[in-house]
């Protein structure tokens, strides 16, 4: 295999990757592919995060040497946008919105306009490397009969709805961030991901993987990595990467049930349900109810997910090792938020997912390379102040971190 797998905010692991790459002659091209360009999609991703803290939002296309804002120029020769004022990199809600309390959406609380609303473009980039692509849908166009690209319009405007309506954010920014995605990104290209500014799917190779647009879960857990882009930044090595992992996990489950109007003793809890052909031997990537369980291939491997921290994963903090295995251990927080969902049953974008999402986006309530520990203790802090101490909440999300290691008493 030429060059060497880089971490970035995909829904495929780059070990699985590569594990195919050196097992499978007939998908190696593709596979070998996927790592490398994955490589200069992290650097764009870390450069932007590096320079605009809480990401920034797509304005227009450009190209060339175009520059903007301040005055440089990106990797991708994609001109950059203004600098964007400092409540809207964090913050739910923005100024001058609080006094439109008459104008918010039905069964909201103060924050998000009554015409807010998705700002959507689908692009098409033909096999190609170039983004965005020709642009196929724009917001309330209609269905193109591209099944991919119908798919990506649909499972983005399902993330936002959930967003908006159940948690009164307008966009991954709160501040009506347009949603772009592209489709039939590069020729059998095995993983779909975020890259900074964007969605962005490949079709699968067609032999172990199908296309990703399919699993309304792998849309929303790529947003994921926006939201948290514009929120608590979470440093993608370590513990805080496999948070910044498990967190979309979470947004990808949480969107899912809500498609599917189902509860949480209903749903399966499976990430990326679909993704594979008929040939492997899994039922999806991975597994938040059952960490290490989702697919067990003579060609692929084995799920290494842990769901304890009797079983956490050390590994170097570098490229070759998942980044410290950011894929790997985000099955603990994973099964954690599992645990603690189901016991407090009913649908999980209520109180279980409210939880999550009031830690992601309290401002300072994070250190952007919080640990598993520290993240536990947020959660306590946010169920205590929406719900009470010693409320029932408060008491599943405690007996949830202790069953996979992380007892918080003392914290």
């Amino acid at each position: 295999m030429t060059g060497k797998p880089q971490p970035h905010c995909a829904i495929v692991p780059p070990y699985l990757l590569a594990r195919l790459a050196e097992a499978d002659p007939e998908v190696a091209p593709a596979a070998e592919f996927t790592l490398q360009d994955g490589s200069q999609i992290r650097m764009r991703r870390e450069l932007r995060a590096t320079r605009w803290p809480g990401g920034r939002p797509p304005r227009g296309e450009g190209g060339g040497a175009v520059t903007g804002g301040d005055g440089l120029t990106d990797p991708d020769g994609r001109p950059d946008d203004p600098p964007l004022p400092p409540w809207s990199l964090h913050g739910i809600v923005g100024p001058g919105t609080l006094d439109r309390r008459s104008r918010l959406l039905p069964g909201t609380a103060p924050g998000i306009r009554v015409d807010a609303a998705p700002d959507r473009s689908i692009h098409d980039a033909q096999q190609g490397t170039s983004l965005p692509g020709l642009l196929v849908r724009a917001e309330g166009g209609d269905a193109t009969g591209d099944r991919s690209a119908d798919e990506a319009y649909d499972g983005v405007g399902a993330t936002w709805d959930v967003l908006a309506r159940v948690y009164r954010r307008d966009s991954l920014d709160g501040a009506g961030l347009p949603l772009i995605a592209t489709v039939h990104y590069g020729r059998d290209y095995d993983n779909a991901f975020w890259d900074g500014r964007q969605m962005v799917f490949g079709d699968g190779d067609g032999v172990y993987f199908a296309g990703f647009t399919s699993s309304v879960d792998v849309i929303a857990h790529e947003l994921g990595h926006g939201l948290t882009q514009h929120t608590a930044g979470l440093t993608y090595v370590g513990q805080s990467g496999a948070l910044n992992e498990s967190v979309s996990d979470v947004l990808g489950a949480i969107v899912r049930q809500w498609v599917l109007g189902e509860t949480v003793e209903q749903a399966d809890w499976l990430i990326g349900a679909g993704v594979f052909t008929d040939r492997v031997q899994g039922v999806a990537l991975r597994s938040m109810a059952a960490p290490g369980t989702a697919y067990d291939d003579p060609m692929i491997g084995t799920d290494p997910q842990p769901g304890h921290m009797d079983d956490y994963v050390v590994l170097p903090h570098d490229a070759d090792h998942d980044n410290g295995g950011v894929h790997i251990n985000s099955g603990i927080p994973n099964k954690a938020f599992h645990l603690f969902a189901t016991a407090l049953g009913g649908r999980v974008w209520e109180r279980a997912g409210q939880v999550w999402f009031d830690t992601l986006t309290t401002r300072g309530l994070l250190p952007r390379d919080v640990d598993f520990v520290g993240f536990a203790a947020a959660t306590l802090r946010s169920a205590a102040d929406r719900y009470g101490a010693g409320s029932d909440v408060e008491f599943a999300l405690r007996q949830a971190w202790g069953a996979v290691g992380l007892g918080t008493s003392g914290s």
